[in-house]
């Protein structure tokens, strides 16, 4: 997001922080129910057009966006998109999506309050790995001729009482509507948006063996230092690296493995 939309953005966690800081709060449902207005949003293209219409006042739009949540949403969802539609967006898509992000943000602030924002984490990375590895799963679960209650039936069985309920909904909402992202980059996005519930950074760690307990405390202590917030470890074994780790932190990538060393003798003989 860019400009304008930015602030947008901006102004709406900050009103769905508000809201999930009270205790009269339904934090479950006010997800369901932001998750209901984005499907809205992205099916409507005309109305999310009219709600981010630049030349019509900001009060217009909340009162036209009160009329057609009230009795479908809760109240506070209903608040929530009329502050929104009060603000300026540089794409009328850009509402959508902010719609989306809370949502998604508001189920990990239920999984916070719960205690399994961690687990919650991790089997998002964790399902992220099995989809990746497996072709068949990731082509059945993407397959756009397939029924919204096949894809969730799917989910069900794979998901259903070996996952956090939180885990189970957000995987489910980026499966059945992927508004033409990827997978990997959904799952990938909801890794780094859990990540930032605790103000924390998202490093995948590959290694060869698993890492012991004190190792992985080192590690995420080295790179708090080097980052100057808590990190979260995503682990991952695979023999290939032979030894050493492999560190990807956003854009970054650090590899301190053996087969990369190998890899560069190599390369400076043929040199």
């Amino acid at each position: 997001m860019n400009g304008a939309s930015r602030e947008a953005l901006a102004g709406a966690r900050d009103s769905l922080d508000a809201l999930t800081d009270t205790s009269s709060v339904d934090v479950t449902k006010l997800a369901g129910d932001l998750s209901a207005v984005t499907a809205l949003l992205d099916r409507e293209v005309s109305l999310r057009r009219v709600l981010t219409d630049p030349s019509q006042p900001g009060e217009a739009k909340a009162e036209l966006a009160g009329r057609l949540l009230t009795g479908q949403v809760d109240g506070a969802a209903v608040d929530l998109v009329k502050g929104m539609v009060r603000s300026r967006w540089s794409q009328s898509r850009d509402l959508v999506d902010a719609a989306e992000e809370l949502a998604n943000t508001a189920d990990l602030t239920a999984a916070q309050q719960a205690g399994s924002l961690d687990n919650v984490e991790d089997e998002l990375f964790r399902f992220g790995r099995i989809v990746s590895s497996n072709p068949a799963l990731r082509a059945a679960l993407t397959d756009k001729s397939a029924t919204t209650a096949a894809k969730s039936q799917l989910l069900r069985s794979l998901l259903g009482g070996k996952a956090e309920t939180v885990t189970e909904r957000l995987v489910a909402r980026l499966v059945t509507q992927p508004r033409g992202r990827s997978l990997e980059s959904g799952l990938e996005s909801l890794s780094k948006l859990a990540a930032e519930r605790r103000s924390r950074m998202v490093a995948e760690v590959t290694s060869a063996v698993p890492l012991s307990d004190p190792q992985k405390q080192r590690l995420g202590a080295a790179l708090a230092k080097i980052y100057g917030r808590e990190m979260h470890l995503n682990l991952d074994v695979d023999p290939a690296v032979l030894g050493g780790i492999q560190v990807r932190v956003g854009d970054e990538f650090i590899n301190g493995t053996i087969a990369e060393r190998l890899d560069e003798a190599s390369r400076r003989m043929a040199g």
